[in-house]
């Protein structure tokens, strides 16, 4: 038995994170229906294999939502759904139907998450991960994101809504509804810079010695030694104890040497994967 066994999803959301979401509640044991437009999921000509793995064990249908037909079929699909998970704008979903107030009043026991990009009174405002994480001065011009992060965190702020209304629902509380901005979920992964904890000299910004990235003799390695146990232990085995100390004895093992001698050591050192 999993947590969710028994409970129905039905996943309106393309692209990011929605997919992203509803493949973590289908691991906690949900059912998944993804509804797609009928032209597909763009994610399919972005990355095929990253929308395979996302859509794994779901069914997939696709229906035209701008036909009464399609709607219809719809409205069919949610009289066995206990979660939606939509991620339009909030205008287009009072256009179609899909609004809160209105699926209180047709699937009064349906609950609901839905992404958007800004938190009210932003809602019908267009973003994407870029423009998120460039307001929060996450980005180093002119290098784009190693990863989408609003996205990412987005999706996990959307399991974690999934999970409290289910839970709320199960305890006799009703029906709920959730909004998941991902502008909100990026400005809360930027806590450690807005914090300036991460900022260049900062404690975990490469301000100390113990924690910090070195060059090897054949790459990077990443130290991160930051607990008492760890320094004292690192230090104690390298003589180490100034950064000049430090750099100049990762330059004498190759990365991958330095990564075994972590292991052995139960120390967090481990080689840069540069992709």
């Amino acid at each position: 038995m999993k947590a969710l066994d028994g409970i129905r999803i039905l996943n309106l959301a393309v692209n990011l994170p929605g997919p992203a979401a509803a493949q973590r509640l289908h691991q906690l044991g949900a059912s998944v229906v993804k509804v797609e437009p009928p032209t597909g999921d763009p994610m399919v000509l972005y990355h095929g294999d990253w929308y395979r793995s996302m859509a794994a064990g779901h069914g997939v249908v696709r229906i035209d939502l701008k036909s009464a037909e399609g709607r219809a079929c719809l409205a069919e699909l949610l009289k066995e759904t206990d979660l939606l998970i939509t991620a339009s704008r909030p205008a287009a979903l009072t256009r179609l139907g899909l609004d809160w107030p209105t699926l209180q009043q047709t699937c009064p026991g349906l609950c609901q998450v839905a992404i958007v990009g800004y938190p009210a009174p932003r809602e019908n405002e267009a973003g994407h991960d870029l423009t998120y994480q460039a307001s929060l001065g996450l980005l180093t011009p002119p290098h784009m994101p190693r990863t989408l992060l609003a996205d990412m965190a987005g999706a996990e702020l959307t399991v974690s809504a999934a999970l409290t209304l289910l839970l709320a629902r199960e305890r006799g509380q009703g029906s709920g509804y959730a909004e998941v901005a991902l502008s909100t979920a990026a400005s809360f992964m930027a806590e450690p810079l807005r914090y300036r904890t991460t900022s260049p000299g900062a404690l975990l910004g490469g301000g100390i010695p113990e924690y910090n990235i070195y060059q090897a003799s054949d790459g990077w390695v990443a130290v991160a030694a930051l607990e008492p146990h760890f320094k004292t232990r690192l230090e104690e085995t390298l003589a180490v104890s100034s950064r000049e100390e430090y750099q100049a004895v990762f330059l004498t093992r190759s990365a991958g040497e330095w990564q075994q001698l972590g292991r052995e050591l139960d120390l967090p050192i481990v080689s840069v994967q540069l992709a």
